[in-house]
């Protein structure tokens, strides 16, 4: 998988091995893994064990097919999970947007938290707390600047509601509610996409031979 290195960060070999570091990347849902049902169920199962032995904590946020991942821990540890995430074929076009030395975390869950920036899935509820992120929708984090990442980070990590899918209320509204057993969120909208665009194209050819 092709891996873009950021060359604004060039600040890896200077900080210490036992630093606490945050790090925070940025990278694309590959097509075959949009298709792949659990593919968050995945990550989250094969992250839980590493992260609670070696320290990791932070927050996954995932929109329009977009990742953008905090990582916080000590170098040695953030490094070598970096190695693994760089490497993984399940997304791509990885950058690094941010990274830098911090006295206290800003993400205390080991578990990796997870943020939906789907605005059309969450419930009344939850968009008053997701306003704050209207400027940061819809989701396109690969050109961000460090200080918006860092502002976006602020605000985040001052939400009410746990930003897991189900803890956060967030549902499946209009026609997407007909697919919420049978498709995962990130699913969802490509098939309701789907549908309309068929409905398009058999309107257009019903008036086309009206």
């Amino acid at each position: 998988m092709p891996v873009n290195h950021d060359n604004r960060i060039s600040m890896d070999d200077e900080i210490e091995d036992s630093a606490l570091i945050q790090l925070v990347y940025v990278s694309s849902l590959t097509f075959v893994s949009r298709l792949n049902a659990s593919i968050f169920e995945d990550v989250e199962r094969h992250a839980r064990d590493y992260n609670q032995q070696h320290g990791i904590t932070g927050i996954l946020c995932y929109g329009n097919g977009q990742f953008l991942q905090c990582i916080e821990g000590q170098k040695a540890h953030v490094f070598a999970l970096k190695e693994r995430i760089f490497a993984d074929d399940r997304h791509k076009n990885v950058e690094t947007l941010l990274l830098r030395t911090i006295e206290h975390r800003s993400f205390s869950d080991w578990r990796m938290r997870m943020l939906f920036l789907e605005r059309w899935l969450w419930s009344p509820a939850s968009k008053k707390q997701a306003a704050l992120l209207s400027p940061y929708l819809p989701f396109f984090p690969h050109d961000w600047s460090p200080s918006r990442t860092e502002h976006f980070l602020e605000l985040i990590k001052t939400f009410d509601h746990p930003p897991h899918i189900q803890a956060a209320g967030i549902t499946y509204n209009a026609m997407g509610n007909m697919f919420r057993h049978v498709a995962a969120p990130h699913q969802a909208f490509l098939i309701v996409q789907g549908f309309l665009s068929v409905l398009l194209i058999m309107g257009l050819v019903l008036l086309y031979y009206w």
